[in-house]
This record gives structure tokens, C-alpha cells and sequence, in this order.
């Protein structure tokens, strides 16, 4: 199926800001164990290069919560995205959730291969997709790919790339106020404000399905708007200049929150009974 011709997707996005308890409640994994709601899911470790071990945690994790049909998906080369046996793996399949690692290499291993194919269809089936770290960065159809962190943004210090496109017009960082991350985010939103950047603490989600998102999780999901911004010195000033931008709006949100990406508008939880 041409991208020109997908059908509006069905399924449910969940995207982690990294470093998801895995060894207490492990509310997020949980979480992605329910919406699985049966068959299997495949554990994606294409961001590593070094990927021993991080299967075998997961597998651990899911069957706390009756997820035991789990299988690996590992390529060493982007020739094995056309593996008739690595395809296989997604027979009967739920879900895949991509673990963490260099977000370039997911997209650069999978885009545009018949693995990528097998992904969006179980996306477009209603199934669902689930990334944490690198895996979240490249959901979005232009992913942040390096930048510094805990500094305000200078003009040219930020390499961006096409990502998978599972939900448009985003932006998504991730390990976000932990790593300092508030100002490469607002540097990507600067280059595109029609995007919303939408930046994930570690051990936190944000829920996707269709234009509304729900946070989960112990941290907060940040999502920066620049549509109203009136000024910027994006396109003025030399490379190693400081970021201006006015009018920039920010929304902060916790557990319980959602977000409408198709009004720009937060949603706060309904009050406790």
C-alpha cells in the first residue's frame, strides 16, 4: 500500500520517555501488555548496536502480565529487512514494541522495507506500537536526531531526520527533563511551527490514538506550540547564535492528562468523584 493511500491508522501509539520500571508496578509495560489484548509482540531491538540482553528483560516483564508469546526482532544489516524468516516473526502479531538505542538506525534499517510494511499494518489493524527512547523518537515523521542538551538552542546545532510516520506533525524527544532537553525541542519547533513538539520524561508515556493523547507514568509529557510565535531569528542569524523566539506556548502534562493535537488544546482529567 502507497503511503499516498493509507487508510486513516486505527491503532494505539505509546511512546516512552525511557527508562520504564520494569522492576516494580511497571505501570507503563503493563499498560502496553493490556492493550495488546492477546497475540503476539514483537520486541524490536533494531536501535542497538549491542542488543544481548535487553529480549530477555522484556520477556521476563510481559509475562508478569500474560504476555508470553514474544519473539526478537534483530537485523545486522538492512538486506535482512527482506528475510522471508525475520517477516515471519510478525505472523499472528499484536504489537511491536521498539526498544531503545540510536533512532537513526531503526529508520535506516526498516524504512521503506517490507519489515516497515509488516509494522504498519499491524498499526493500521488496530494493533499497537510501542517505543521507548530511540523507539519514541522515531515514531514521529521527522525525528530529532542529535542536539545538545542542558543549554539554550544555538541556530545550527540540531540534526533532524525522516522517522517512521506513524503519527504526523509531532516532534518527539525523549529522557526530556532528566537530560535537560527543553531547548533542542523548542530549536525543532523554531524550524517547523506547524509541528508540535512533544517532549517524554523518563518513566512516562504518552498514549496515542488518533489525535488524542493520554499521559501515564511518574514524570510529565511536555508539548511546546509555536504557532503563535510572532518573532524568530531562525533564518537571520549566523550559526552558534542563541535561539530567539516569542509567543512560544508550553503545556505541562501529568498522569491522568490528555492532549487534543487536532485543537492545540490540553485536557484535564475529569475532578475525583
Amino acid at each position: 500500500m502507497s503511503r499516498k493511500s493509507r487508510k486513516p491508522s486505527e491503532g494505539t501509539l505509546v511512546i516512552i520517555g525511557g527508562k520504564e520500571d520494569k522492576e516494580g508496578d511497571a505501570e507503563i509495560l503493563r499498560e502496553v501488555a493490556q492493550l495488546l489484548g492477546g497475540g503476539r509482540l514483537v520486541i524490536a531491538t533494531v536501535a542497538s548496536h549491542h542488543p544481548e540482553g535487553y529480549f530477555e528483560v522484556y520477556k521476563e516483564v510481559f509475562a508478569r502480565f500474560g504476555v508470553t508469546d514474544l519473539v526478537e526482532l534483530y537485523l545486522q544489516d538492512r538486506s535482512e529487512a527482506q528475510d522471508p524468516q525475520k517477516l515471519q516473526m510478525f505472523e499472528g502479531a499484536s504489537g511491536v514494541f521498539f526498544s531503545g538505542g540510536d533512532q537513526l538506525r531503526i529508520s535506516s534499517q526498516i524504512g521503506d522495507t517490507p519489515v516497515e510494511q509488516r509494522v504498519r499494518e499491524i498499526f493500521e489493524m488496530g494493533g499497537v506500537i510501542a517505543g521507548t527512547s530511540a523507539g519514541a523518537s522515531v515514531m514521529s515523521d521527522t525525528m530529532l536526531v542529535k542536539g545538545s542538551n542542558r543549554e539554550s538552542h544555538r541556530i545550527g546545532d540540531l540534526h533532524m531526520a525522516p522517522g517512521l510516520g506513524l503519527i504526523r506533525n509531532v516532534v518527539i524527544d525523549q529522557h526530556f527533563a532528566e537530560r535537560g532537553r527543553i531547548g533542542r525541542l523548542i530549536g525543532a519547533v523554531a524550524h517547523n511551527p506547524r509541528v508540535l513538539g512533544i517532549g517524554v520524561d523518563e518513566d512516562t508515556a504518552a498514549i496515542a490514538r488518533g489525535p488524542k493523547l493520554r499521559v501515564i507514568g511518574h514524570g510529565a509529557v511536555y508539548v511546546v506550540d509555536g504557532e503563535g510565535v510572532s518573532h524568530s531569528n531562525i533564518t537571520e542569524a549566523e550559526p552558534e547564535r542563541v535561539l530567539t523566539m516569542f509567543d512560544v506556548r508550553m503545556h505541562v502534562l501529568s498522569a491522568g492528562d490528555g492532549f487534543d493535537l487536532a485543537s492545540r488544546r490540553p485536557v484535564a482529567p475529569p475532578p475525583e468523584a
